[in-house]
């Protein structure tokens, strides 16, 4: 069984994640082997470069500033190199899969419902936040500025939209209650598998 595990920047997607996994349920986060594959896959790589121009990388490694520069405040450039990345982690993901021996697999990644991809997945699990909160985690994270993180945002739909379309809506405020929301759906899936 195959489940899918999205929400907004800042949502706690990875938290969440983090909790699946200490129940033994086997999760591919998708925005670091994006990443990998960003610097290991030679074909991946080349295109990045023939799109975004050799400063995509310094030292050999992601140059992740300039490139969040260039393609969150360009649509068009941002649908170029969603064409160049998501194949490449849809075929990892496959494989990946393919070696997994739980009774289900959580795939974490954030753009399920902005590229139609629902259908991929045998449920969703939604994560919510309220959007100050959200502000505050992603700017704590990685020292991004209000801006970039609401550039970021104008690229994916509203909760309200995703809601609706999803199996399971976990609202990530307090650890404790998110914890136990994950066990609970842990059960269901289980009983569902």
């Amino acid at each position: 069984m195959r489940v899918g595990l999205t929400g907004g920047i800042g949502s706690g997607k990875t938290t969440v994640a983090g909790f699946f996994v200490e129940l033994g349920v086997p999760v591919y986060n998708s925005d670091k082997r994006a990443k990998r594959l960003m610097t290991t896959s030679k074909e991946v790589k080349e295109a990045i470069i023939s799109l975004l121009g050799k400063k995509a990388y310094k030292d050999k490694k992601l140059n992740k500033k300039y490139i969040s520069k260039r393609i969150f405040t360009d649509s068009a450039l941002l649908k170029k190199m969603n064409q160049i990345v998501h194949p490449a982690v849809a075929k990892d993901f496959l494989m990946w899969e393919g070696k997994q021996k739980a009774p289900y697999v959580v795939q974490e990644t954030a753009l399920i419902f902005e590229n139609d991809k629902q259908d991929f997945y045998d449920f969703i699990v939604l994560v919510t936040a309220p959007i100050e909160l959200r502000l505050e985690r992603v700017i704590k994270r990685d020292g991004s500025s209000k801006k970039e993180i609401l550039d970021r945002l104008q690229n994916q739909l509203q909760d309200d939209r995703k809601i609706p379309l999803s199996d399971y809506v976990l609202e990530n405020i307090h650890l404790d209650d998110t914890r136990r929301s994950v066990k609970e759906i842990h059960s269901a899936l289980l009983d569902n598998s």
